[in-house]
């Protein structure tokens, strides 16, 4: 105990290790981190990750079915230079749905791809793509739009950026089939659409891309149900 504290008394020695009231595990520090203390310690990290998750990147999957969310994962440069060797050469209206940090729509602009914008709901993302895009030199030249990819027409599209899970790619396939021209091309990243034959393909492992020209996907799609029996 020392001078000072609640219940010392003037001419009472403090408290030494092995003295009578002497507790292990203080010291004049202050409490030192046991078990427990460890443990509460990752429980308030735990947490504050989390808080900072649904801050960061939550905002806007919300109003999105919870099978239908996607996280944010950037692109690799090597994916996006892949993506953009896809569709190298083509014309039209070029889009990235979930465009993240807008750096696929970035991109496809500086090649020639215009005009080229993002759909993506987290405003944080927004932001950053917008900055992206101002440090490029391409402020007011690309669009970032705060909009639902799964509510957004796309029968004006020429050429459609893919980067998305593995879960949505059979409702984003039927929904490409509805909308999309024929003349379209969809570059699918890190996953292809497993109902789909690619007309290209380019890199390997998680660098690989595949492209998918909608004319072609529409005729495998009719010449099989053709030969499903009825």
């Amino acid at each position: 105990m020392e001078p000072g504290e609640p219940g010392w008394e003037p001419g009472e020695p403090g408290w030494e290790p092995g003295e009578p009231g002497w507790e292990p595990g203080w010291s004049r520090g202050g409490p030192a981190l046991g078990g427990r203390g460890l443990l509460a310690l990752a429980v308030a990290s735990g947490a504050a990750a989390w808080a900072t998750w649904a801050l960061v990147l939550m905002p806007g999957f919300r109003r999105v079915p919870l099978r239908l969310q996607v996280p944010y994962q950037p692109s690799s440069p090597r994916q996006v230079a892949n993506a953009l060797a896809l569709l190298r050469g083509r014309a039209g209206k070029t889009v990235d749905l979930g465009s993240g940090d807008g750096r696929l729509v970035v991109e496809a602009y500086k090649q020639g791809l215009r005009p080229a914008l993002g759909y993506e709901l987290n405003p944080w993302l927004l932001c950053l793509a917008n900055y992206r895009a101002w440090r490029a030199g391409y402020h007011g030249k690309v669009s970032f739009l705060k909009e639902d990819l799964w509510k957004v027409d796309l029968s004006d599209c020429n050429n459609v950026i893919v980067f998305l899970a593995p879960s949505v790619k059979p409702p984003l396939a039927t929904k490409l089939l509805a909308e999309l021209p024929d003349g379209a091309r969809v570059v699918s990243g890190r996953f292809p659409f497993p109902s789909w034959t690619p007309s290209s393909t380019l890199g390997q492992g998680l660098e690989q891309v595949w492209a998918y020209d909608m004319k072609e996907v529409r005729r495998a799609a009719q010449s099989s149900a053709q030969g499903s029996p009825v």
